[in-house]
């Protein structure tokens, strides 16, 4: 397998067309990269050798193992009281992710990284504009309008996908809660810290859907390839995505080809 150097990623990356100052919201595959001598931590490092110190990298870093279980229906029913009772609460600094890859947690673990409070549906993020990034975040608007992605479409933030698709852009739940269709609710829970101390607190939010993501982004290539960068970083077919751009098309495209529920 061929090496990867930490000084190969940043000259892919620039020519990718991620420039300094740049708020990056990162969907990345650590393995789809190649053989990266430093794995995580020397991606994370090559993003920000771009970037610079006036930009700011963030990562969905969510944490499903917090959700209730009767959302979650692992355990059996009569279990489920059991589980709430033994959960730790959420804790920014130290729950852990969940499903978000390596790269993710290489952020969400770095000392200067901050974290947003939803004990489920979580971003992480580490430059200046990490602050005003992750400040907001409603127990039961995760993804929409009470969410950091409102802050990353403020920001004019980019998406930069590293070996992965559209299916794991997050920032396509923000154009669902824009698109003006009606959005069914699903209850849920955590244990999270109230006056310091433990609580179940439950919740519900929006059922949110997936399924159509990656046909919302290759039409959304085909309408505006000016707003989609594509090319290799590393071994990984990759991809540098405005967000703004692609929440207002997303937000459209699902008013027209969903049906309101």
């Amino acid at each position: 397998m061929t090496v990867i150097p930490r000084s190969g990623l940043v000259a892919d990356l620039v020519a990718l067309g991620i420039a300094t100052g740049d708020v990056l919201l990162v969907h990345g595959s650590l393995s789809a990269l190649g053989r990266v001598p430093g794995g995580e931590q020397a991606v994370v490092m090559a993003i920000r050798d771009v970037i610079g110190p006036e930009g700011t990298i963030v990562v969905p870093a969510q944490s499903w193992q917090l959700c209730d279980p009767a959302y979650l229906r692992i355990e059996p029913p009569e279990h489920w009281d059991q589980v709430r009772a033994e959960l730790p609460a959420y804790d920014p600094r130290w729950t852990p992710t969940r499903s978000m890859g390596l790269i993710a947690e290489a952020v969400r673990t770095h000392p200067e990284a901050v974290r947003s409070s939803h004990p489920h549906r979580s971003f992480a993020a580490w430059g200046p504009a990490a602050e005003q990034v992750v400040a907001h975040h409603e127990l039961d608007d995760p993804v929409g309008e009470g969410s950091p992605l409102r802050a990353l479409y403020e920001l004019s933030a980019m998406i930069l996908f590293l070996g992965v698709g559209f299916d794991k852009c997050t920032a396509l739940h923000l154009a669902e809660s824009r698109s003006g269709l009606a959005i069914s609710r699903v209850a849920n829970g955590a244990p999270i810290r109230v006056g310091g101390a433990r609580r179940w607190v439950s919740f519900s939010e929006p059922a949110v859907d997936d399924g159509d993501f990656t046909r919302i982004g290759a039409d959304f290539t085909d309408a505006h390839p000016d707003q989609v960068r594509s090319g290799r970083v590393g071994a990984a077919e990759s991809r540098l995505v405005s967000l703004p751009a692609l929440v207002d098309f997303g937000a459209s495209w699902m008013a027209q080809h969903r049906v309101a529920g």
